[in-house]
């Protein structure tokens, strides 16, 4: 029998797991999870390296010889999640040959207080990847005007980038723009376009979130109709950018020399709402091209009783721009919304982050 899994790799979508932890490599999970599960790369973000660090499983070790050297709590978590994300690299080393660079990648983030620091940002990136020292690993920079910059800076520098924290399609078309541009750059000094690879991730789940609540606020009969269809509307229409903004001849000069598309990712598909099918952000979200990343509750719930269709984005743009109409005609406005979401993210990631620094003060004291 093929999963659901199996089936939704077959029907052209890059399975992800968001989440990694050092337990998970020593024990052999996550190697498992490639042939039992078709994981096919990692994400990770401050709130799952703060969840990781707390339960402390697997970290004493380091924790205690980075203690006996001083370390700050700062450089601590830079030297742990380091070790993490290259040993997950390793993990997916056969992976990421056997796609030539676009699957077998793991992802580490910024520091989220960087976001609207562009050069701060393009400092840290290019850190990140001469200590992770992996060829593919991806560093992950938030969507943030800032962010443009800082990626079209790391792009040109030859880094792979995971541009996270994306919710409106005007900034997705600024994201794939900012791209291009550092692919040239690139080009320009000499890199090697077909080893750079992007994807970008596009939030699903907050945004019905985030529009439920002023649909809810609105309160008519078809304000309420439109609840939990903003998050699928807004997906399916990505994927369409994604299709228009690589078929330009601009992007066709750039293929020929070697330039792979900037692939699109839906994260935040954990479903959040218990009333809704736990598998909805996954199946309803099937193209060719497409990654998912998926916290471990929702890959599992594929795997158990997914429904997989072959396509089930393609040809609903319709659709999709009449819902995202209807919720603009209750007058919810869709920019504000997305621009609160954005906002929210950064501030949430910060919060983790902190926690994350707390959680490695205290275990560097304990160790001491």
């Amino acid at each position: 029998m093929t999963s659901p899994l199996a089936q939704l790799a077959a029907n052209g979508v890059s399975i992800w797991l968001d989440d990694l932890s050092r337990s998970r490599i020593v024990s052999g999970g996550l190697r498992d999870l490639i042939s039992s599960r078709s994981v096919c790369g990692v994400t990770t973000n401050p709130t799952i390296f703060a969840g990781a660090l707390a339960k402390g499983d697997g970290y004493q070790a380091q924790v205690a010889e980075l203690a006996a050297a001083g370390t700050s709590a700062v450089d601590a978590i830079f030297e742990i999640t380091t070790k993490d994300v290259a040993d997950a690299c390793d993990i997916f080393a056969d992976v990421y040959a056997d796609s030539k660079g676009f699957d077998g990648r793991v992802s580490i983030e910024v520091e989220p207080g960087l976001a609207n620091d562009a050069a701060g940002t393009v400092k840290q990136a290019k850190e990140l990847f001469a200590k992770v020292n992996r060829e593919n690993v991806m560093i992950k920079i938030p969507a943030t005007k800032p962010g443009l910059q800082a990626i079209t800076d790391v792009i040109a520098a030859g880094i792979s980038v995971n541009v996270t924290l994306i919710f409106s399609l005007a900034r997705y078309r600024a994201v794939i723009a900012a791209y291009i541009e550092g692919l040239k750059q690139a080009k320009a000094n000499g890199h090697d376009l077909s080893k750079i690879h992007s994807v970008g991730s596009f939030f699903v789940s907050r945004v019905d979130l985030e529009i439920n609540k002023r649909l809810e606020a609105v309160g008519t009969t078809d304000a309420r109709t439109l609840m939990n269809k903003a998050a699928l509307a807004n997906a399916r229409l990505a994927y369409q950018v994604f299709e228009q903004e690589f078929a330009t001849a601009d992007w066709a000069e750039l293929a020929a020399a070697g330039a792979n598309v900037q692939r699109p990712l839906m994260a935040s598909t954990g479903v959040k709402d218990p009333a809704l099918p736990d598998t909805l952000y996954v199946t309803e979200l099937v193209a060719p091209q497409l990654v998912n990343t998926m916290p471990e509750k929702t890959m599992e719930a594929v795997f158990d009783h997914g429904v997989v269709p072959a396509n089930s984005i393609q040809g609903r743009y319709e659709e999709a721009n009449l819902i995202l109409m209807a919720i603009s005609a209750c007058g919810v406005s869709y920019d504000e919304a997305t621009q609160v979401l954005e906002d929210e993210g950064v501030s949430k990631f910060i919060i983790s982050w902190n926690e994350l620094v707390e959680t490695v003060e205290t275990a560097l004291k304990a160790a001491n």
